[in-house]
């Protein structure tokens, strides 16, 4: 219960500062909503008296009556009206205080930990709308007892024992409401997976990407079949929740019916036995129907903004997530200039305190102004390595300094904007050609010159040029308006080796950075862009501080330093004539590589 009540605080806290106003005027309606039904019956009571005495005034309490019923139109429609402003309001807030959180998450150890992303992925798919919900739902509470409080008190004016039955009849669905929603809750977090898995299968057999291979294996009713199983225990999760709720909701029927047929039997006689007045009547029958409608209404709500409140655990889990990052024991304000070079100190890494290593006691110098080349086999550690000197991760023992720096003390941010990397597994973005490319340096997003200069170096500017809209190009056919949806020019797909160009592009922008990180720039090129590639780099490299990836190892072999990684340990490293002349791992590597291009009959 200590986690719901301090959901509700922050719930509470975010309605009040992202929509005071309409937080205040739905409180307002609120209010007026659980008393207008008392009135109406109170008004009605009034007529039907003074209508059985012949000299009372009818004007006065029949106008009354008109303005209330119309009260009682109104003001719903406007209570939903604000409901709606405020869930807008509410869930925007929430929404851009879950992607800023989202946002200050400097590493990656969160997004590829399963957990946290299962509650990640709860938290955008229903804690935005949480809040919202809780705090409208709580308010439905407050709706409901103040209309079945003030009908308990006519209840209690004219059968005080009525209202022992009422909450007798009561009690049995409040606590089955609660129960509902912890249900509700828990039933969302464990079909979350199959949820996911379904949108998986169902994308695969529509996705451009899958369509080639699907097809080509015949895989369609594979991944039909599996995502109709999906969706089978989905259903199957909805329907025991649906058939528990059925069960409550007859349960309540039930009990209120009884007590509603107690109630009316009573009125009846003592009506007949001259005890009560046709308007007493009238309000017995009203209160009685109005405290079971308020207890209804209260129990319902209270359900649903449990399940809200809930649910809104996993995104305040999200929101309120330390660093994952903390700074280090003497953080500076910024990175400075790379002068000297970078530093790996017997740096140790593995990804869970249970998983096996990934870099053991590696220890090697990027040296300032200088291309280092880092090879292995699959699996040696190259790209957990990019991702220590991104500062994606910290390593688990051992240090890696700028220029002297522990990275631990210096900024992410400021840190990462020093460095130009294309990554192998890089984003194509559905955006157009230009932003693709200035996406590299927000700064210059809009400097069409910059962006065709990053484009040149790249090599892939008369490509772009030549789209049918030049650099305004959208690289994509899926977010298409309804004017462009059968216009071929409004959006090209681009080859697999124009994409590689585009992203090095991309990174090539900040032509200004410290540290240039090239993980496999050239692995979807032919031979004959690859060499041009290659050339252009090494050009641009000159004089540069660069990291070179490659299992192409003609690529590197200019490098002024080659490491070779096996097993997440250095084991060797120097020039290429060097290592060719050791004999050893690089050797064998790169006369594996050469034996494919000579002529089997030399």
């Amino acid at each position: 219960m200590t986690l719901v009540r301090d959901s509700l605080r922050a719930a509470l806290r975010l309605a009040a500062t992202s929509a005071p106003r309409w937080l205040a005027a739905r409180i307002g309606l609120a209010a007026a909503t659980a008393g207008v039904p008392v009135l109406v019956a109170w008004l009605m009571k009034t007529v039907l008296d003074r209508i059985v005495a012949p000299d009372a005034p009818l004007l006065t309490p029949v106008l009354l009556l008109a303005l209330a019923g119309v009260a009682a139109v109104l003001l719903p429609e406007l209570g939903r009206y604000a409901d709606a402003e405020l869930q807008r309001q509410v869930g925007l807030a929430a929404r851009r205080q879950l992607y800023a959180a989202v946002g200050r998450l400097d590493g990656l150890r969160a997004f590829e930990n399963p957990r946290f992303h299962d509650r990640l992925s709860l938290a955008a798919e229903v804690g935005p709308t949480g809040p919202a919900e809780a705090v409208t739902s709580a308010i439905g509470v407050g709706t409901g007892v103040a209309t079945a409080a003030a009908f308990l008190a006519a209840l209690v004016t004219v059968n005080p024992w009525m209202l022992l039955v009422v909450l007798v009849a009561a009690l049995p669905t409040l606590r089955a409401e609660l129960k509902l929603s912890r249900h509700r809750a828990d039933m969302l977090g464990e079909l979350g997976r199959n949820t996911r898995r379904e949108f998986f299968y169902a994308q695969l057999m529509t996705s451009v990407t899958a369509a080639k291979e699907v097809r080509l294996f015949g895989l369609s009713g594979l991944f039909g079949a599996r995502m109709i199983g999906e969706l089978r225990r989905i259903h199957a999760g909805h329907r025991r929740m649906e058939r528990r709720e059925l069960a409550v909701q007859c349960l309540q029927g039930v009990l209120g019916a009884a007590a509603a047929g107690a109630g009316l039997v009573w009125a009846a006689g003592a009506a007949r036995a001259g005890a009560l007045t046709v308007g007493d009547v009238s309000v017995f029958v009203a209160a009685l129907a109005g405290v079971q409608a308020g207890v209804s209404a209260a129990c319902v709500n209270l359900g649903r903004a449990h399940e809200a409140l809930l649910l809104f655990g996993h995104f305040r889990f999200v929101t309120e997530a330390p660093p994952d990052l903390p700074a280090g024991d003497r953080p500076l304000a910024a990175a400075p200039p790379l002068r000297h070079g970078i530093e790996f100190d017997d740096v140790w890494f593995r990804y869970e305190d249970d998983l096996p290593w990934v870099l053991r006691g590696v220890s090697l110098t990027i040296p300032a102004g200088q291309a280092v080349a880092l090879v292995g086999r699959n699996g040696a550690g190259k790209s957990s390595l990019v991702k220590l000197l991104c500062r994606f991760y910290d390593p688990t023992r051992g240090a890696i300094r700028w220029d002297g720096v522990d990275l631990r003390d210096l900024p992410p941010a400021e840190l990462r904007r020093r460095l130009g990397v294309v990554f192998q597994d890089f984003m194509a973005y559905d955006l157009s050609a230009a932003e693709n490319i200035g996406l590299g340096d927000v700064a210059r997003l809009d400097d069409r010159a910059a962006v065709a200069g990053a484009a040149r170096r790249a090599g892939v500017h008369d490509t772009v040029a030549a789209l049918p809209r030049g650099y305004d190009t959208m690289l994509t056919r899926v977010y298409l308006d309804a004017a462009d949806r059968d216009d071929p020019d409004s959006g090209v797909e681009l080859s697999g080796g124009q994409w590689q160009r585009v992203a090095l592009a991309r990174a090539l922008l900040r032509d200004g950075c410290d540290l240039l990180i090239l993980d496999e720039p050239s692995a979807g090129l032919d031979a004959e862009a690859e060499a041009e590639i290659t050339d252009r780099l090494r050009e641009h490299r000159a004089g540069r501080t660069s990291l070179l990836i490659s299992h192409r190892l003609n690529t590197v072999r200019d490098a002024a330093r080659i490491v070779v990684l096996r097993d997440g340990t250095v084991a060797e490293q120097g020039t290429h004539q060097e290592l060719v002349g050791t004999g050893g791992e690089y050797a064998h590597l790169f006369a594996r590589q050469a034996a494919g291009y000579l002529d089997s009959r030399t």
